[in-house]
């Protein structure tokens, strides 16, 4: 588990749209079998599992569009949240994942469209 505090580094970083920032987990170099994988078919899985460290605002929702145009309109964007949450297990797909490099530590980068699962430590109602 990726220990996530207000005083975390990354607190200035801002996720954008339905995006979700994820730590990868270090991918296990042996079959259950075990034999030693090369890091060239590690790196070609198809599904990763990573902790979510960050997630967007969500998708935007359009404001409704007024009929009475000399009324005072708010322009404040509204967003649906994402299901992601920090601290969750994502199981996602590779290929459409963004890898990066922040502050020496490896992240990447995927849409909320990408992450086929999620564990949640604490109890889902």
């Amino acid at each position: 588990m990726v220990n996530i505090t207000a005083d975390n580094k990354l607190k200035r970083l801002i996720v954008v749209g339905d995006r979700v920032l994820i730590k990868p987990k270090d991918p296990s170099d042996r079959t259950v079998s075990g034999l030693y994988l090369p890091p060239t078919v590690q790196e070609r899985e198809q599904v990763q599992s990573g902790y979510v460290i960050k997630v967007g605002p969500g998708y935007p929702i359009p404001n409704p569009v007024d009929d009475e145009p000399w009324k005072e309109t708010e322009e404040k964007v509204k967003y649906m949240p994402l299901q992601a949450q920090e601290g969750d297990l994502a199981l996602y797909l590779q290929r459409s994942a963004i890898e990066l490099q922040y502050e020496g530590d490896q992240y990447v980068i995927v849409p909320q469209s990408s992450i086929l699962m999620l564990e949640r430590s604490e109890d889902l109602e």
